[in-house]
C-alpha cells in the first residue's frame, strides 16, 4: 500500500482529477468518523463542506452499509447523483424478496440471541446488523452471533465489521457490484473509491488496472486496497486535494 497523499502518489491524483473519473466513498469511518452511538455519526463542518464542493465538481457517489435513507440525511446539502444503501443493494431488484427474508432472518435472530448481552439489532429491511461494542465478552458475543446466523433457514452473506456482523441475503449485489454498475451508467473510465472497513474489501479486491484506484482509511497489510489515508482526518485533506487539482485541471 502506498500513501495516496505522499509526493509520489500527486501524479496518480492529477491524471484521476484530469479523467473521466466517478468518485466514491463509504460513510461511516470514511466521510465521517466512527462513534460509539451511530446515530450520532456526521462530518465534521469543514468536510461536509469540502465533500459538497467536490461533488459540485464530479460525479459523485457514497455506497454505505446504512439504509439508503439514512445515509441521505446525513449528506447534507451535497449535490451527490449517487446514493447507495445496504452494502450495495438499495435501491435495486429483488428489494422485496430481500425484505421478507430479512424479516424471517430477524425474527429468528431476535430470539436466539436474546440472552445474549450487549448484542444490539440493527433492522435496515433489507439487511440487518448485529452490533456487539456492548458486549462485555466481544469473542463469545460474535460467535454466538455467527453461530445463530449459520442456523437461519434461509442462506445469508455475512459481512464482518469493526464490533459488527452484518447479514445479507446471500444473493444481493455488494459494494463492488454497485460501484461497477455506477462507474458503467456514469460511462466514466476510471473510479475512486475510499473506505475503511471490511465491507469495502468487495471493491477492494476487484482487479481493474487502470479503472479502479482503491484507498483504505488507515494503512492495512491485509486489505487489497492499493492506496491509504493514514486516518479518517486525511479525507479533508484529499478533498481539497481534488477540489484543486479539478478546478487546475488544463483545458481541453
Amino acid at each position: 500500500m502506498r500513501h495516496l497523499l505522499s509526493r509520489e502518489s500527486g501524479e496518480v491524483l492529477a491524471q484521476l482529477a484530469w479523467s473521466r473519473v466517478l468518485v466514491a466513498f463509504d460513510f461511516d469511518g470514511t466521510l465521517a468518523p466512527i462513534v460509539a452511538n451511530r446515530e450520532m455519526a456526521q462530518m465534521r463542518a469543514r468536510t461536509s463542506d469540502l465533500f459538497a464542493k467536490v461533488c459540485s465538481l464530479y460525479p459523485c457517489a457514497v455506497i454505505s452499509g446504512r439504509s439508503q435513507p439514512d445515509v441521505s440525511a446525513r449528506l447534507g446539502a451535497a449535490p451527490i447523483k449517487y446514493v447507495i444503501g445496504n452494502h450495495g443493494l438499495e435501491p435495486g431488484a429483488s428489494l422485496n424478496e430481500f425484505e421478507e427474508e430479512i424479516a424471517h432472518a430477524r425474527a429468528s435472530l431476535e430470539k436466539t440471541l436474546a440472552g445474549i448481552a450487549g448484542v444490539d439489532l440493527e433492522d435496515k429491511r433489507y439487511s440487518l446488523a448485529l452490533h456487539y461494542r456492548r458486549s462485555r465478552n466481544k469473542r463469545l458475543a460474535r460467535s454466538a452471533i455467527l453461530a445463530a446466523v449459520a442456523a437461519l433457514a434461509v442462506r445469508m452473506r455475512v459481512v464482518p465489521g469493526k464490533l459488527i456482523v452484518n447479514v445479507v441475503p446471500e444473493r444481493a449485489p455488494n459494494k463492488g457490484d454497485a460501484l461497477m454498475e455506477l462507474r458503467s451508467a456514469e460511462q466514466a473510465d476510471t473510479a475512486l473509491y475510499v473506505g475503511d472497513d471490511v465491507t469495502d474489501e468487495d471493491v477492494f479486491e476487484l482487479d481493474q488496472p487502470g479503472r479502479l484506484l482503491t484507498v483504505r482509511v488507515g494503512e492495512s497489510r491485509s486489505s487489497a486496497a492499493a492506496y491509504f489515508l493514514r486516518d479518517q482526518k486525511e479525507m479533508d485533506r484529499l478533498l481539497a486535494k481534488l477540489i484543486a487539482l479539478r478546478e487546475e485541471r488544463p483545458a481541453t
